[in-house]
């Protein structure tokens, strides 16, 4: 059964974080000066087993969620995560994804398409490997995330790139990237650096506007606007005339698309945010252990929803912006 929220908005999608590790420290998401060698992770006993996670997702897909993705963190850092997969598989012909770094997917990618995954979704912003070794942060070369991708695509996997594009630091990778992948059947998605949480130092004149890359793009390889294919499409998407495939624009900052959010995120340890943006979230995984039977974990997530009025995108100010928010690395993307 359908569920809206006090604007209207149903719910479709649920983005689930199996942990709040990552092998990286991108400097938009997880900087070394904060989740260093001494930042306390989540135990292991406050993670959602698979078992609780694929029950309360089946709850959402019978409140009409249609699209799961798994996140983190780094979701290959989970260990058997192809179990997960296969659980969440069996829940119903779903669209069921994965955001990644790439790090750990050549290893993973066959295991993953054999389990029931639909597609992944790549995190690459330069291939340009001294660029892309400093955003990472942890020296880590793109080669083996276009190796990741490769084997993917080998695995029958349709891959999507997204590329989270900062001024001063990869809006040059731009170009290459589009050229990179044109032809392949690659989707692109470059996306507006963002203030998640309060750790990225975050400003707005970091911020690469969407229109920009697009003239960027265009310039070289001609554009033009694809209507959307369904209610709540983050991407403003562009083919390229020549037919050579697609790219796509998350403007969160500079053209915020609140009115239409279907989503909702669920962290490693079973809380429930309603925004990206959001600064607590609801505890699900204490209604879990608590015993509570599936109406009533029903109850708490529709009781959650219907109360929702998340705006952020459309508000954003100087002052909001600095609200202690939750992490990226703690919800996903």
């Amino acid at each position: 059964m359908s569920v809206l929220d006090t604007f209207g908005r149903p719910l479709r999608d649920l983005r689930i974080s199996v942990t709040d590790r990552c092998n990286f420290r991108c400097v938009y998401c997880m900087p070394k000066e904060v989740f260093g060698r001494d930042y306390r992770f989540l135990p292991r006993r406050e993670l959602l087993t698979f078992e609780e996670i694929e029950r309360v997702a089946r709850v959402f897909v019978d409140l009409g969620v249609r699209k799961l993705r798994i996140t983190g963190g780094e979701p290959l850092l989970r260990r058997d995560l192809e179990t997960l997969v296969a659980q969440l598989a069996g829940l119903g012909d779903l669209d069921l994804t994965l955001t990644t770094n790439a790090a750990l997917l050549a290893q993973k990618a066959r295991v993953l398409a054999e389990a029931g995954l639909s597609r992944v979704t790549v995190s690459l912003d330069s291939l340009d490997d001294e660029v892309f070794r400093a955003m990472n942060d942890v020296d880590f070369p793109v080669a083996r995330v276009l190796a990741g991708i490769d084997a993917a695509t080998e695995a029958g996997l349709p891959v999507k790139v997204n590329v989270v594009v900062k001024r001063g630091l990869n809006e040059g990778s731009v170009l290459d990237i589009a050229r990179r992948f044109r032809g392949t059947g690659h989707a692109v998605r470059f996306i507006e650096y963002m203030d998640v949480g309060a750790t990225n130092g975050w400003r707005t004149d970091d911020v690469v506007p969407a229109a920009e890359i697009v003239r960027t793009i265009g310039a070289e390889f001609p554009l033009e606007p694809v209507e959307a294919g369904y209610r709540g499409e983050v991407a403003e998407r562009y083919r390229y005339l020549d037919g050579a495939g697609e790219i796509g624009v998350i403007a969160s900052v500079t053209q915020p698309f609140c009115g239409d959010c279907t989503r909702a995120r669920l962290s490693a340890d079973g809380k429930l945010y309603t925004c990206l943006f959001a600064v607590r979230g609801h505890d699900l995984r204490a209604v879990l252990r608590a015993g509570a039977r599936d109406d009533e974990l029903d109850a708490a997530i529709r009781s959650v929803w219907e109360r929702r009025t998340d705006r952020y995108s459309e508000l954003r100010t100087e002052q909001t912006a600095k609200l202690r928010k939750v992490e990226m690395s703690f919800i996903g993307g």
